[in-house]
Order: structure tokens, then sequence, then C-alpha cells
């Protein structure tokens, strides 16, 4: 059912920045459980960043780039920005035995109902929701997210 995902993903981790998105779009709903079960909402976020991760521990690329969403989290104060890695279709077991005890909120889109709502073109897909909790930019494949440009980028959008 998630195949054709895998196959629209890129393998290796594509350096460079992340794609605006043409005409800022309001952020699509999501509210879903993390992994101890808390419903976490986008909406809670208005007022900085979010780094939105679409991942799945099948996907050869979600598991290459999933340490820099750590990484990238760590460049930022929490007020700034937030990461919500979303992952789409696993169980919490499967998960947790890929991650451990990650720093990164992990969300459980079980159904992909969340994944379906929002623009996702193949995993992982990654989104950043600006502090208006609007689309800002995108990404389709793996990425570095520590990477300097998708960086700058992020920090470009904390001054607006």
């Amino acid at each position: 059912r998630l195949g054709y995902l895998l196959a629209a993903a890129p393998l290796a981790a594509q350096s460079g920045g992340m794609t605006p998105v043409a005409g800022s779009p309001p952020a699509p709903p999501l509210s879903l459980p993390d992994i101890d079960g808390k419903t976490v909402d986008l909406a809670a976020y208005r007022g900085r960043l979010v780094l939105v991760n679409f991942w799945a521990t099948w996907c050869p690329p979600c598991r290459r780039e999933f340490p820099s969403l750590g990484r990238v989290q760590k460049l930022f104060k929490p007020s700034e920005l937030a990461v919500l890695a979303v992952n789409v279709g696993e169980d919490a077991e499967t998960i947790f035995s890929f991650t451990g005890a990650s720093d990164v909120t992990i969300l459980l889109d079980r159904d992909s109902a969340a994944m379906r709502r929002w623009p996702v073109k193949g995993l992982p897909s990654t989104f950043v929701v600006d502090k208006q909790g609007r689309l800002a930019l995108r990404a389709v494949g793996g990425r570095e997210f520590d990477d300097a440009a998708i960086v700058a980028q992020l920090r470009g959008l904390l001054r607006v």
C-alpha cells in the first residue's frame, strides 16, 4: 500500500536547501498521538518554526536522514524550532526499536490519514511550517537537515 512512496524517494541524501512553497498556503491540520500516546497538535506550535518530516523505518533515505532531525533541533532554541517526525503506518514498537530514545517528537500516523491531507509526494517528505502556520519550505527525498544551506533557510524564516 505504501510501496509507491519508496520508489518516489531518491536513494542518496540530497545536499543543498529546501524548496520554497509557492503562495505559502496554511499548513493542513495535524493532530496525532506521540509515541507515548499523548496527542500533539501542530496548532500549539504557532509562533515558532516547525519542521514536519513524514517517514517510515522501511524507507532507506528516511533512516539515513533521521539522525539529522535531532541535530538540527539542537541548533535552535525550543522557542524557535520544533521537529515533528510523523511516522506513516507503523506501530510504536517498530518505531522505538529504530529510534531508541530520540529527542525528536515522533507522531504516529497509523492509517496514513494525516499524510493524505498534506502534499506528500513520497517518503521522506519534509515541510517547514512558518511562525504564522503556513507552509514555507518543502523537501522530497533525503536531506541532512543540519546542512548549512537548510540552517540558513531556517534562520531566515525566524527573522520574518
